[in-house]
């Protein structure tokens, strides 16, 4: 009997609980917008803050169905060491652009993409007790981006974000938002 009631419970919450509908979250004129937080590969520092927009503008039927977007970031990381009486401290603004191509999947709640583009790096330096260094290590310069990555939909306006590859950081892990 208690299984009875258990399974009239479970097939009742089942019905009465609202569903989300989650079957068609990236299409093209999707736009979203979110924040991550990058992981390794960024010289010093043990993390960096940044954004990621982007925008999906042509559908490629010739090309498995996929969908092309562009896509936006910035990230902001520091570090810094000491030295025989002096030390160094870098900032970096990692800016880019890559072009995406996201794959036709059949489980809608899942965006995955490959991306491929360029950025360009704003690093300052202070140099701290050795003169004459501090124009050496002021190096900003374009740099090469390669991405795989993806969006978990858990609502439909709102996704777990999360990219590895070369760029600011080597995994990128955030949280992104619908906007259209």
């Amino acid at each position: 009997m208690l299984k009875k009631i258990i399974g009239v419970l479970a097939v009742t919450a089942v019905i009465c609980v609202p569903t989300q509908d989650v079957s068609a979250q990236i299409s093209k004129g999707y736009t979203d917008v979110g924040a991550v937080v990058g992981l390794g590969g960024i010289g010093g520092a043990g993390l960096s803050f940044g954004g990621r927009f982007e925008r999906i503008f042509k559908e490629l039927p010739d090309l498995g169905n996929g969908l092309l977007g562009i896509g936006i970031s910035a990230d902001y990381y520091s570090y810094g060491d000491d030295f025989l009486g002096g030390g160094f401290d870098y900032t970096y603004i990692p800016i880019g652009a890559t072009a995406n191509y996201h794959f036709k999947l059949d489980n809608k709640k899942w965006d995955v993409f490959l991306g491929a583009g360029l950025g360009y790096q704003v690093i300052s330096c202070n140099v701290r007790g050795v003169p004459g260094l501090s124009r050496a290590c002021a190096n900003s310069a374009l740099y090469f981006i390669g991405r795989a990555g993806g969006r978990y939909f858990y609502k439909p306006n709102m996704a777990v974000y999360a990219d590895v590859g070369a760029g600011a950081a080597a995994v990128n892990i955030g949280l992104t938002f619908k906007l259209k």
